[in-house]
């Protein structure tokens, strides 16, 4: 299996520090959201979006991903946290093993994230949705403490 865990991507902690992600919901950059298959093999030190191993375009599903809905970043105690509204692509064919979240805003397509779907995830002609968790300190899909 070539997904082999979630990863927060090194190089987007540094970016942070430089001020290159925004996710604030009305002004901030656009992220988005690619699939791959199992052929693709992702690290924290994956550095941007590439379209090697991304599964086909099928429906609403196209080449790059699909545009993610931010929710803006709060915190709670000592960590800060944001997330994205849930995600579905309809009349598609498609088979995932992970997805890459990462900046179309910035140069280079910097990533932001790696998930790991923990094994084949499909639809047939149907919706395929990613769900994310929910938005606190916990569960956000981005936190940090």
């Amino acid at each position: 299996m070539a997904f082999s865990g979630n990863f927060m991507c090194t190089s987007f902690k540094v970016e942070l520090m430089r001020g290159v992600h925004n996710f604030t919901t009305t002004t901030g950059n656009t992220f988005k959201l690619a699939m791959y298959d199992n052929s693709a093999s992702f690290t924290a030190a994956t550095t941007a979006y590439t379209a090697t191993n991304e599964v086909a375009a099928s429906g609403t599903y196209a080449a790059g991903g699909g545009a993610l809905t931010n929710v803006t970043p709060t915190s709670t105690s000592t960590t800060a946290f944001t997330d994205f509204a849930d995600l579905s692509f309809t009349s598609a064919t498609i088979t995932a093993f992970g997805a890459m979240i990462y900046n179309d805003s910035a140069a280079g397509d910097p990533s932001v994230c790696i998930l790991d779907f923990g094994g084949s995830k499909s639809s047939s002609a149907g919706t395929f949705t990613i769900i994310f968790p929910t938005n606190d300190s916990t569960n956000a899909i981005l936190r940090i403490a």
